[in-house]
């Protein structure tokens, strides 16, 4: 127990550390962005400040020149736009012109340099003179999305993790239950061999030859049993056999142990119906839809089976009278571990599953189903 429990805590302290750095990143970053920014707005009040002596000395005819010229040409990355008291617009920077020659798209702009940065007002004795409107530079709105894309990444990165680790999970699961199924067949074929040795005894002595009938047939079903087991987690081996006699034979099985109460019914063309099928598991398949119809029914109601075909594939219909089934259930029946009864593992349709689509390349699903009258499982496969 101490492994699984160490396994546990080093998960759990690699998500706390990882939740950690990440949170440092962000913060990092919104920290890096907040300072670029107020670098920003210092570089504009600098550039309003030039331009501010720039038109005192304008009015006192001085020569214009130096480093207040330097500041003003010195932006060449961040948007702005210069207006008077009265919204002229009396300069601009790093904007296309087209776009400033467009009234609405000039109103646009400054109300999204407002949203973006508080405009600064240029004073000249004690009266507001004109107004910059300045926008985030391209590199600060690359900065702004990053760490959503960080973030993003990051998202990206967990749900790769969480699909590898269910992935590996699964695949040891289905090891998990293949080497249990194995063993069974391992461990059901001991004493089925010595009930075979035991037959040939009993068939010496005087003994009724329909109790010898009897033992062999149980015998025979052990025997299939055994083989279902031992192809589970293998690739199984697929024939060209008639479907019209492989499903009868599945169903008159499981009828000839089943309720008198309930009335079943077989429906087929006369004709053989061919397809590539590996005659254990498909048995098997239909006995699992017919005990589960059975279910449904508790013991009483009508059980009818269907098999029907076109030029490319052959449908087998298991349609019963029972309690039916939600449609938003219809395909979480399949899934491994569902059930609706008080006791079972749910492995039975999740197994027809996937000897169906996984094993036979074919297609299984409810066609139809209504509460409190019944359902029907429709099996689809390659016709031949």
């Amino acid at each position: 127990m101490i492994f699984p429990q160490n396994t546990n805590f080093l998960r759990w302290l690699i998500i706390i550390a990882s939740f950690i750095i990440i949170s440092l990143i962000l913060w990092n970053t919104y920290v890096f962005f907040q300072n670029f920014k107020a670098e920003e707005r210092s570089k504009m009040q600098n550039w309003s400040s030039a331009y501010q002596e720039i038109n005192d000395r304008s009015d006192l005819e001085v020569n214009i020149g130096g480093l207040p010229l330097e500041i003003i040409q010195s932006n060449s990355t961040t948007p702005m736009i210069l207006t008077d008291s009265d919204g002229n617009i009396v300069n601009y920077n790093n904007i296309l012109e087209r776009k400033i020659k467009d009234s609405i798209k000039v109103k646009k702009l400054i109300e999204q340099f407002k949203n973006e940065n508080k405009p600064i007002s240029i004073i000249y004795n004690n009266e507001i003179q004109s107004i910059i409107y300045y926008g985030n530079s391209p590199l600060l709105n690359k900065l702004k999305y990053y760490p959503l894309a960080l973030l993003l990444i990051i998202l990206l990165f967990g749900a790769v993790v969480f699909f590898f680790y269910r992935s590996s999970k699964v695949a040891t699961q289905n090891k998990l239950w293949s080497g249990m199924a194995k063993e069974t067949a391992h461990q059901i074929g001991t004493p089925l061999s010595s009930l075979i040795g035991w037959t040939e005894l009993l068939k010496g002595e005087n003994v009724n030859p329909d109790y010898i009938k009897d033992i062999e047939k149980d015998i025979d079903r052990l025997q299939t049993i055994t083989d279902r087991f031992s192809k589970i987690g293998s690739i199984p081996t697929l024939e060209k056999v008639d479907v019209v006699e492989v499903t009868q034979g599945s169903f008159d099985y499981i009828k000839s142990r089943s309720s008198k109460h309930i009335d079943f019914e077989f429906n087929a063309p006369d004709v053989e119906i061919h397809a590539k099928l590996n005659t254990q598991l498909f048995g098997w398949t239909i006995e699992n839809l017919v005990k589960n119809a059975i279910d449904a029914m508790k013991g009483k109601g009508l059980l009818k089976i269907e098999i029907s075909s076109n030029n490319k594939f052959v449908y087998i219909k298991v349609s019963d009278s029972g309690k039916g089934i939600p449609k938003h259930l219809f395909k979480k029946i399949f899934d491994p571990g569902f059930t609706s009864k008080k006791r079972g593992w749910g492995l039975g349709l999740s197994l027809s599953k996937r000897i169906i689509e996984d094993y036979h390349n074919g297609k299984i699903k409810v066609l139809s189903s209504e509460i409190d009258k019944g359902s029907t499982i429709q099996i689809s496969l390659k016709q031949l």
